[in-house]
């Protein structure tokens, strides 16, 4: 028989929600998902509405902390949880903002995001999967890369989060392979050396990347580049610059890329070829990890 429920986390999203009821220990009871994220609720009331449908006939008969991060803490979420300013530990529970709900058995809590002032950035989910790195290795000196639809680049010393970097180029390439006149030449495979002499082409020229955009659409016209190789190369010109951009961040830098298969490996192989030393890091649980941290401050100040 599994143990009673003792906490909810969530992973609340733009998209999607995630939702694992953990016992005392941080052991997990059950997960469900959900797309109910952020994008499809109307502040405030819908975000509740959206929390009980979802835990259903589990719902535990006391008052049960739930405690969220993403994009629920933004200014159109269910309520906005200020962010937090660099340099600063990812926040925890002392940062968070508590949202009143209309029934009583459930209390909770929003933790923040992080900004930084200058240059201006912000991210808001991400400071939970390095709260996770730093639970799981608490002496990582060196640099994180979240890659995905904005790409960040995060310096970590001393278990705080010094400064970060805000790249585009998830969305960058999904508007020029889907809206762009590049579009009719994408194919759906990859081609490797395609996108590691792009890479290198981009390192080597950043400036000119326009230009060499375009000429993925003229090779294909004039010289008969593959689809596969066309994406490819549009994804290693995409990830050079983002690579020419962020050079004080990974150069001669310990390297910890947080990412699944695919967009993880792109980055993986970019920062090989440029010599770099990179470590893996299985993404799927640090969100949890860290929202654990989190639990147990508030048990510690129960």
């Amino acid at each position: 028989m599994s143990a009673p429920v003792a906490w909810f986390a969530a992973d609340w999203g733009t998209t999607h929600l995630r939702l694992w009821a953990l016992d005392a220990g941080g052991t997990v009871v059950w997960s469900r998902d959900s797309d109910e994220g952020m994008g499809k609720l109307a502040p405030g009331g819908a975000f509740e509405t959206a929390l009980v449908r979802l835990i259903g006939a589990d719902m535990p008969a006391g008052p049960v902390p739930v405690i969220v991060c993403g994009m629920a803490g933004s200014r159109q979420g269910w309520a906005e949880a200020p962010y937090a300013t660099t340099p600063c530990s990812p926040p925890g529970l002392d940062a968070a903002t508590r949202v009143p709900t209309a029934g009583e058995r459930l209390r909770v809590h929003l933790l923040p995001g992080v900004k930084q002032d200058t240059p201006a950035d912000v991210m808001r989910g991400e400071e939970t999967q390095i709260a996770g790195l730093i639970a799981r290795d608490p002496e990582f000196d060196g640099v994180v890369c979240l890659p995905g639809t904005h790409t960040k680049w995060v310096r970590i010393s001393a278990r705080e989060i010094v400064s970060f970097q805000t790249f585009m180029t998830g969305e960058l390439f999904d508007l020029l392979s889907r809206q762009s006149v590049l579009r009719h030449g994408i194919g759906d495979g990859w081609d490797a050396a395609a996108f590691e002499q792009a890479v290198s082409d981009t390192l080597a020229r950043p400036a000119t990347i326009a230009a060499q955009l375009f000429g993925i659409r003229s090779s294909g016209l004039v010289a008969g580049l593959a689809g596969d190789a066309a994406r490819s190369r549009l994804s290693g010109l995409l990830i050079g610059a983002e690579l020419a951009g962020a050079r004080p961040y990974w150069l001669g830098q310990r390297i910890a890329i947080l990412g699944a298969e695919g967009v993880g490996d792109a980055y993986e192989a970019a920062l090989a070829a440029q010599g770099a030393q990179v470590e893996r890091v299985d993404a799927a649980g640090l969100t949890l990890d860290g929202l654990r941290a989190a639990w147990s401050a508030l048990k510690e100040d129960a």
